[in-house]
């Protein structure tokens, strides 16, 4: 009777063991299932930037996993409805999204843009790129040094213009931030993208420039840089110092990474993570990414929420100061 009950016992052992097996979720037998297709989503149209750069992830991704990968795209309100369909999405994987920086964490910072979502909505996967802001002035400008735009903002204060691309974005915090650690006071001139703010700074109706390193504008010989908001200098402007090296700890830019839905599995997270590092070490990707003038910056999932904590903690502190010119 005891040897019958050890085999039952056994026998049970092996029925349960099957069962599990077989209930498994897929990533555990085999992430990514080479017949089933993982979908990036890019909350930002076709063709920018943003997209190129998505693009050659995923086609990178797809010889790294041996699977297909599909750019899907999701525009609209700053990004918030792709972000919102990402933090909604099945947390198995097959469904991953850029975050691109600010707007990732603007859009739930603002209580009036009313966001589902939050940090804690997503896994983080990698950064990718980071574009560190720059403060530039026409090439003849009478401003030789970013210490003679500090310092003629202060003198008159609210009389020196500078562009921004937008409420909200970069070139808007990274403004307001300058303005906090040194007292100048700007005119800050809203424009709707890059290319009509450059027009307006060569065609003299603004005096200073805030972009980023990776606006090809800004490297034609019509600007003078005056600094690179970065804790290290950039290639694409040689002999360019950072604020940091000229007496202002201000790190601010247009940074692009990737995430999945919370609730991914840690393992997907690292298989996905370790993919996405392996494309951005590889010499066509790094040439495609120094033809579009973009920085490569890859971060594993540890050290791009801690660049995100750190990013969120500064965008936190000048939020209300944002809302006072919304």
């Amino acid at each position: 009777m005891a040897q019958y009950r050890f085999h039952s016992r056994i026998v049970g052992f092996f029925c349960v063991f099957a069962v599990f097996v077989l209930f498994l979720p897929a990533w555990a037998a085999e992430f990514p299932q080479k017949d089933k297709t993982i979908q990036l989503m890019v909350h930002w149209s076709a063709g920018g930037s943003s997209d190129t750069g998505a693009r050659l992830i995923a086609s990178g991704l797809e010889k790294e996993l041996g699977t297909s990968v599909v750019v899907v795209n999701r525009p609209g309100a700053g990004g918030q409805i792709g972000y919102t369909a990402l933090s909604q999405a099945k947390p198995d994987g097959y469904t991953i999204g850029s975050t691109n920086f600010p707007s990732a964490i603007s859009s739930y910072l603002d209580p009036n843009r009313k966001a589902t979502y939050n940090r804690q909505s997503f896994e983080l996967l990698a950064l990718h790129v980071l574009d560190p802001g720059i403060i530039a002035v026409k090439a003849d400008s009478p401003y030789k040094t970013l210490q003679d735009v500090i310092a003629a903002a202060k003198a008159a204060p609210k009389k020196l213009r500078v562009n921004t691309t937008g409420i909200q974005t970069d070139e808007h915090f990274a403004t307001l931030w300058l303005e906090q650690l040194t007292g100048a006071q700007l005119a800050r001139v809203h424009l709707k993208g890059s290319a009509p703010s450059v027009t307006a700074v060569l065609g003299g109706k603004i005096e200073v420039y805030c972009g980023n390193v990776g606006d090809p504008q800004v490297r034609g010989g019509e600007f003078r840089v005056l600094g690179i908001m970065d804790s290290e200098r950039n290639p694409f402007l040689p002999g360019v110092k950072t604020f940091e090296e000229q007496g202002y700890k201000i790190y601010f830019g247009s940074s692009r990474g990737f995430a999945a839905p919370a609730g991914t599995p840690k393992e997907v997270v690292n298989i996905l993570s370790k993919a996405i590092g392996n494309v951005t070490k590889t010499e066509d990707h790094k040439q495609k990414m120094l033809n579009m003038g973009l920085t490569l910056r890859y971060l594993d999932p540890a050290g791009y929420k801690k660049y995100w904590d750190e990013f969120e903690a500064k965008m936190r502190d000048l939020m209300p100061l944002i809302q006072k010119e919304s």
